[in-house]
């Protein structure tokens, strides 16, 4: 199995980590109402259970390549006929603060596309153009058509450029002209002072439109390993639909024609998205092509691996824009996508929240707005943010904690009365309509009595969306990308030496013995004591180590919690019930 930097985002995970919340709040609630002995018994044949089926639809099968529909005829713009290239090859660098740009008259293509508020796995400024693959597949911006030769010419041909100059500063444009036997071509680039560059092209040999599409080939910058290709996906909005395809889920060369927002594909902190100005009528080419990658973050091991690519545009003539950066929802939500009512007007879609994204992304929001509060007025470090945030939020959780104490003892004074309802029924059979007369003096005895019976189960039940926000942030959110924490140089990929899994494990383990659980059957106890941390550790050591810092110290206050109630009135009543009823199991 690889070994991947950011398990979370292998195909599938979120909602396999979905059902093993849902599987542990289960095994809690199964431990409240089967292993307790006061619980109404049936005699039922218990029936297995089903697991839940996901009402969301099947992966979209891989696309299959579609022969594009014959030229349309368009006016050709007026550009020169005579032939037009330049003597020899040279390179413009365009800039903002967001990013350094350097451009090539050789095919009016990009060579490296630098975020200069990022850095890469060496601690250099992160280049989005992975170098090797380009050079073998093609740089960013060069022009992607189904004539091989045709596409070798226009990405080769030594282009004309607007400005002599070496630097630009943006905001400002930029222009490449070639002309040669008929085939006229203008790439025009505009630069403003965000992520996105506007992109315009026009194509024509002899004065008909050549289907040639500007293009993003053969992945991201910061894909260097064989787990962060895997991340990458391909990725586009319809109006109000969007999907996200994994590698294995797309054809290479296959044209998808019709309306579309925005196209593209990303990784998992960054994206490179077409967005058409016209969204009807668009053509769409989904590249894919294998690559060799180191097999992990710290191996030297090489291993194939498959990089996405897109071309998007209109035949002849094409204007769009190209957003090249991180997948911040800020960020994000400050490009304009045209599109219909009801539909994100954004690129906000380009985070995958997954099929449960309607209530992902507000879950999303809250852990990183309050990490950032933190990060920036009380603490200038990602980890210490974690810190702070999870002590709030177990200290906010203690009377949910005291709540499930008292319903527990509670509980527990009533269990005599209830064994003597229930040998009252003892002799009517499961079918016998005076069987239900049982359940209703059982809940008239609850409801005298002040008893909850799933008060034991609340903190859990408020806890999970807690543990899903950190597992959807810490896989999602960029701020943490490289945030280092003491010995963790990243906190969104897992614990380089497991101590921290190490730590939730046991402090689960002693959690759960110096919790009181008077109802339960002392074996039944031992049992849960070791299979709910075993089980928990299987599913934690993998994952980012923020999510196991969150998980751990949240154990360890709640561990401190539980000694102080412990020593209340409360906790002792109820440790005397349960070493009482472990001295009479022993007899």
């Amino acid at each position: 199995m690889p070994e991947y930097r950011s398990p979370q985002n292998e195909p599938g995970m979120d909602r396999n980590m979905l059902l093993i919340f849902v599987l542990i709040a289960v095994a809690v609630f199964g431990s409240q109402f089967l292993m307790k002995k006061y619980a109404p018994q049936s005699k039922s044949t218990a029936q297995p259970t089903q697991p839940i089926q996901s009402g969301a639809p099947s992966t979209p099968p891989a696309i299959q390549p579609q022969q594009p529909a014959p030229a349309v005829s368009a006016k050709k713009p007026a550009l020169p006929t005579s032939t037009r290239q330049a003597n020899s090859e040279s390179q413009i660098v365009v800039e903002n603060d967001l990013y350094r740009i350097t451009f090539t008259n050789r095919g009016a293509l990009v060579k490296s596309w630098v975020l200069k508020k990022f850095q890469d796995d060496h601690g250099q400024p992160l280049d989005l153009i992975n170098s090797a693959n380009a050079a073998k597949y093609g740089y960013p911006l060069s022009l992607w058509t189904y004539d091989q030769a045709q596409r070798d010419k226009l990405n080769s041909a030594l282009y004309i450029p607007s400005s002599a100059a070496a630097t630009l500063s943006a905001p400002g444009d930029l222009t490449f002209d070639y002309s040669d036997s008929g085939l006229t071509v203008r790439k025009t680039f505009h630069f403003d002072n965000s992520y996105a560059v506007g992109v315009d092209t026009s194509v024509f040999s002899n004065d008909a439109p050549v289907w040639a599409f500007p293009a993003w080939p053969a992945g991201l910058g910061d894909q260097t390993n064989v787990p962060a290709y895997a991340a990458g996906q391909f990725e586009f909005q319809s109006n109000n639909n969007n999907d996200h395809l994994a590698s294995k889920k797309v054809a290479g060369g296959a044209t998808l024609t019709g309306t579309y927002n925005w196209a593209g594909v990303s990784s998992q902190y960054f994206a490179a998205a077409f967005i058409p100005d016209k969204a009807e009528d668009v053509r769409i080419i989904t590249l894919r092509d294998s690559v060799d990658a180191a097999a992990s973050a710290t191996s030297s091991e090489i291993k194939p691996a498959e990089a996405l690519g897109v071309a998007v545009g209109h035949p002849g003539e094409s204007r769009e824009r190209l957003f090249v950066g991180p997948k911040s929802l800020e960020v994000l939500e400050a490009v304009s996508v045209p599109t219909i009512i009801g539909a994100d007007k954004d690129l906000r879609a380009v985070v995958n929240f997954g099929s449960l994204g309607l209530i992902a992304r507000p879950l999303f929001a809250w852990p990183v707005i309050g990490l950032r509060w933190m990060h920036e007025h009380l603490i200038r470090n990602w980890g210490w943010a974690i810190v702070i945030q999870t002590l709030v939020i177990t200290i906010a959780l203690l009377p949910l904690r005291f709540y499930q104490m008292k319903s527990a003892l509670k509980m527990q004074r009533v269990q005599p009365q209830m064994k003597a309802i229930q040998e009252k029924y003892k002799k009517y059979s499961m079918g016998d309509p005076r069987k239900q007369e049982m359940q209703k003096e059982i809940g008239a005895l609850y409801k005298r009595e002040g008893v909850n019976p799933v008060g034991g189960c609340l903190p859990l039940v408020v806890q999970l969306p807690f543990l899903w926000a950190y597992y959807r942030m810490l896989g999602a959110a960029i701020d943490l990308r490289q945030a280092p924490w003491l010995w963790i140089h990243d906190l969104s990929a897992r614990d380089p030496i497991f101590l921290l899994p190490a730590v939730m494990v046991l402090s689960m383990f002693l959690m759960q013995k110096i919790t009181p659980q008077a109802g339960m059957d002392p074996a039944q106890q031992r049992m849960m004591n070791i299979m709910m941390p075993a089980m928990m550790g299987f599913i934690f050591f993998n994952l980012p180590a923020g999510l196991n810092l969150y998980y751990a110290e949240s154990n360890l206050i709640s561990m401190a919690q539980q000694w102080i109630m412990n020593k209340t009135e409360l906790g002792r009543e109820m440790r005397a019930i349960a070493a009482k009823r472990a001295r009479k199991k022993d007899k």
